[in-house]
């Protein structure tokens, strides 16, 4: 099971018809090419190119924006392949994809492009909004929305980024292929992240946010032991402080290795800690929950 809360640090891609060429645009660069594979060899095009070319998309321009940091490990890549795909069945009048087909495309043109497998849960988040728990099952995913209290959750959460890029998908291999190998340390850290998530999931849909900061300290505690660099010397430093400060609990988002973390505290607590950690070098982002699914103009 996994348990995720989409938060408002949103990603926004536009996508319109070109004459001859593909380009991309971000920030302040521009890259474009004759084809998508051409575009797909392309560092900053790489992601446009692979859905360019997976789509069969005739030239197009894309200007794309994320209010995530680099390697934050907030799910903002997926959340680009997402909306990539997206923006162009809708530009360019494509059959409209079921929400499974979407996220699984992303998945695989996500992997695609590290060259490493990844999961779906990032997907699904970008694409659905809200608090959600997702069931991994034979022969597919079950996913149900937990009714939450945004304002309440918002009060008591912050997502703090540690100064420090990851590569999410360098770790997830690391686990992934201990994992394959059975190594008994790996598959019991996996099953007890596994119970921490269910206990998460019955915490956000019960509002109870004190237990459920316990049960995000718990998964850290587990995964951290998964393999060498998920835990880092400014992510604890950051969740020590926190903890000493009075949070309930909190963890690296993603899989660690840098990028955010994310906290619970006490509502009355949350402007103290927050300036706490902003002392001590993270970088307090304005991210509060939000129901909104994607939305395509």
């Amino acid at each position: 099971m996994t348990v995720n809360v989409a938060i408002d640090v949103a990603v926004e891609v536009s996508v319109e018809p070109a004459r001859d060429r593909y380009s991309v645009r971000q920030g302040d660069l521009r890259v474009e090419a004759a084809a998508p594979r051409e575009l797909a060899a392309e560092p900053e095009g790489a992601l446009v190119g692979l859905v360019a070319d997976a789509l069969t998309l005739p030239p197009l321009a894309a200007t794309l924006r994320s209010g995530s940091p680099r390697g934050g490990g907030l799910g903002a890549s997926s959340a680009m392949v997402v909306a990539l795909i997206a923006a162009a069945e809708e530009t360019f009048d494509l059959p409209r994809s079921t929400p499974v087909r979407r996220v699984a495309m992303a998945r695989d043109l996500e992997a695609r492009l590290m060259g490493l497998p990844t999961g779906i849960q990032d997907h699904y988040a970008a694409l659905l909004g809200g608090a959600l728990e997702i069931r991994h099952r034979p022969g597919g995913e079950v996913v149900r929305r937990l009714e939450i209290d945004p304002r309440a959750l918002a009060a008591s959460l912050l997502v703090v980024y540690t100064g420090q890029s990851h590569f999410s998908a360098g770790q997830n291999w690391q686990v992934v292929r201990r994992r394959l190998d059975a190594e008994p340390e790996v598959t019991a850290l996996l099953t007890g992240i596994a119970e921490v998530a269910g206990q998460a999931a019955a915490a956000l849909a019960a509002g109870d946010l004190e237990r459920l900061g316990a049960a995000m300290g718990e998964e850290w505690r587990l995964r951290r032991r998964l393999a060498a660099g998920i835990s880092t010397p400014a992510i604890e430093r950051l969740l020590d402080l926190a903890a000493a400060a009075g949070a309930w609990g909190g963890k690296a988002c993603g899989a660690g290795g840098g990028g955010c973390i994310a906290v619970l505290c006490p509502a009355d607590r949350r402007a103290a800690l927050a300036e706490r950690l902003d002392r001590a070098g993270g970088q307090v982002l304005p991210a509060r929950p939000v129901d909104r699914p994607l939305e395509v103009f």
